[in-house]
């Protein structure tokens, strides 16, 4: 396991850094701004004669190379658990058009769907892991939900219309039940 160093950076973000076997050392500077710098870079105790590269590089860029680079441990858990059974875990982005645009997020159970839960709503830079129903949503936020392929579909559908996400009652049961 590589050994990762992290050091905030006020104003600007977080450095990363770590050696590397040949003993390079690398650095990841995570702007707060979402761009990222890798960098290249020697300490004192370097005889002056190492190339110091900086290369930044876009959010998009950045998910890019992590991927060429063997993918994140994130992305491969989640992938892991998109192959359980009965469990599908999807990204919503939000739109201005959709329903959900300036409204609580609400109790998807409320909403008629139990066992569907909001994980995350990712805005920008930061993650509100777990949101509270009371949370507002807006253009642009993610929201990341897990529960049955039907079910997620169901609640995309209500952010996206605003149409009713309560299963329809079954035609064939019998009356009173």
């Amino acid at each position: 396991m590589v050994d990762v160093r992290r050091v905030k950076l006020p104003g600007v973000g977080v450095l990363h850094t770590f050696v590397t076997a040949d003993g390079g050392k690398v650095g990841v500077i995570a702007h707060r701004s979402g761009h990222s710098d890798l960098v290249t870079f020697s300490d004192e105790e370097d005889d002056g004669n190492t190339t110091k590269v900086s290369l930044r590089l876009s959010e998009d860029e950045a998910h890019t190379l992590a991927e060429l680079l063997g993918g994140t441990q994130i992305t491969e858990s989640l992938a892991a658990l998109d192959q359980i059974p009965g469990l599908t875990i999807d990204w919503f982005t939000v739109d201005y058009e959709d329903h959900i645009a300036g409204q609580e997020l609400g109790n998807p159970a409320e909403l008629g769907v139990v066992g569907l839960t909001v994980v995350a709503v990712v805005r920008g830079e930061s993650a509100s892991p777990a949101p509270a129903s009371d949370f507002k949503v807006f253009p642009g936020d993610t929201l990341v939900v897990a529960g049955s392929p039907e079910k997620v579909a169901r609640a995309f559908n209500f952010y996206r219309t605003g149409e009713s996400i309560k299963k329809p009652a079954n035609l064939d049961a019998p009356p009173g039940r």
